[in-house]
This record gives C-alpha cells, structure tokens and sequence, in this order.
C-alpha cells in the first residue's frame, strides 16, 4: 500500500481567512497539493470563545499553543469589545480563487463559535437556518452548491447529521477516526458519509509531551502510515505562526513519497463502513468530539 494523504483546511477566522488561506494555497501550488477547504462564511465572534474558560483543558491549551500570538489579539476580541466582523464578505472573491486552483471547498460553519459551542442546544430548525445562511453566500460568491461540509470543532448531533442527509451533501468532515464510514447514533443509521480526521491537529500537540516546533514534523512522520490519512490544517496556525513547520512537513512528505488526495478522492476510494458515531474526549482538546465509534 502507499501512504496517501489528505490535506483538509479549516477556516476558523477573518485573519485566516484574509492571511492565512493566501498563504497556504501558494505553498500547495508549490507541492502540487489540492486541498479540501473548509469556509467559516458569517461572522468572527472569536472572542466568545472565552466562555469555554470553564472548560477542563482550555486555558492549558490556550497557554501552551501560544494562542494569543497565533491568533491576534483583534481576533480574541471580536464579537465582545469589538464587532464581530464577517469573514467571506471581506473578500468574497477568495472561494472562487480556490476553485480556480484546483482545491474542492465546502462549508466550515456560517458563525464558528455558535455552532461549536451551542450545536447541543439547537432545533433542527436552527440548524438548518444556520447551513442555509453558509450555501446562500456560499453560491452568491462562487456561483457553485455547496455540496459537503466539516463541522466547527467537530461537533455533530443526530439533528445535524439529520439535516446533512436533507440537504444532500456527497460527504461530511465532522469527526474523529481512523477510515470513511456511514455514522449511526441511536440505532438510526445516516445516509451522508462521515471522512473522519485520522490526525490530531497542530493545537492538540505542540506543547504537549516534548512537542514543539522544531520536532512536530518527526512526530507527525512517525503517525503517518500506509493508507488513507487525513491531517486538518487551521489557516490560523498553519498559514500563521507555524507556516515554515508546515511548508518542511510538505518537503518531508515529497520525500517519503506520500501521495496526495482530496476527501472526495479518499472516498471514491476506500470501503464505506457503518460505525456509531460517539462524542468522545480528545487528547489536546477541551470538550468532546464526534468520533468514530465501533463498526457494525
């Protein structure tokens, strides 16, 4: 078998969006890299977030990523002492740019932190308000249907996976796991693909156990194995402050000889299971996340 990689971006906030994303689709070209992108396209409330203060682990994370620098301090006050700017209408033209380039693009979330930290508490109704708000802009700038999408911080609910299969996605990105299956929860099987991620992230390691930017890219060598491996990148963290840390974790790749897909290459490719979706801790994250849970 051969190593096959999938590089999904994630785009969490309007300086990831604006700096970050640019940044990443140059280094790709360079690597002939095409991507799955994921789109925050509403507002930037980072700031909110602060309200996960309570939350085992998230001022351990906070400190040993480095958060405020990675981030910016405008962006950790938007939506609390500054107005929360929207995302896509900054520079609508960026998703069009991605196609154009090569790179498949779906929905993140129309406001992130919402859906991270309230998707428990919401109707369907909401829910589904929320995904219409994303594809409306979505096919005003690009001209296109969205047609898959990858969960803000990987939070799912029967209600969202509900909504999913209403609305037709070809697949979904909300979880955790180890291969592409067909998620149950409650007995009552989904019919929308789960590509779950099969790496932690960048802000679940650095800083933890020895981790830090000078040997990250050894650690991330040693996990990949042969096979379907899929590695989200934030904007924020790997189009920011770690951006030379990635751009050699893509030289290191070339010389491995991995081979690069999109999801929905990996998915056209690899046997669909069925397995319960569960939320799960996380080493590195605060909270629970939807995971890949025992096959049927």
């Amino acid at each position: 078998m051969t190593v096959r990689l999938a590089v999904k971006i994630d785009i969490d906030t309007l300086r990831g969006y604006l700096e970050g994303l640019p940044r990443l689709m140059d280094v790709l070209d360079e690597h002939n890299i095409k991507a799955s992108v994921f789109f925050s396209m509403g507002p930037d409330n980072s700031g909110k977030a602060v309200r996960r203060i309570f939350r085992r682990g998230f001022i351990t994370k906070m400190l040993r990523t480095k958060a405020p620098s990675a981030y910016g301090l405008k962006t950790m006050l938007y939506g609390t002492l500054l107005k929360a700017p929207m995302i896509v209408d900054a520079k609508p033209e960026l998703p069009s740019e991605a196609l154009k380039r090569g790179h498949e693009c779906g929905i993140h979330a129309w406001d992130h932190v919402h859906w991270h930290d309230n998707l428990h508490r919401l109707t369907r109704e909401e829910i589904r308000e929320q995904f219409r708000l994303s594809m409306t802009l979505f096919e005003q700038v690009t001209g296109k249907r969205a047609k898959f999408c990858g969960a803000a911080g990987w939070q799912a609910t029967s209600e969202s996976l509900s909504v999913q299969d209403e609305l037709g996605f070809t697949f979904c990105s909300d979880s955790r796991g180890r291969s592409p299956f067909r998620p149950v929860i409650n007995g009552v099987t989904f019919r929308t693909p789960q590509i779950p991620s099969t790496l932690p992230t960048l802000d679940e390691v650095l800083g933890a156990d020895g981790i830090n930017s000078s040997n990250v890219n050894d650690y991330y060598m040693s996990l990949l194995h042969d096979g379907l491996n899929v590695h989200t990148i934030h904007t924020e963290m790997e189009g920011g402050a770690m951006f030379a840390a990635f751009s050699e974790f893509l030289k290191m790749c070339d010389d491995k000889g991995v081979e690069y897909v999109t999801l929905s290459e990996a998915l056209s490719d690899e046997e669909l299971r069925t397995c319960e979706l569960v939320m799960s801790p996380i080493k590195g994250r605060a909270g629970l996340v939807a995971t890949q849970g025992k096959e049927f």
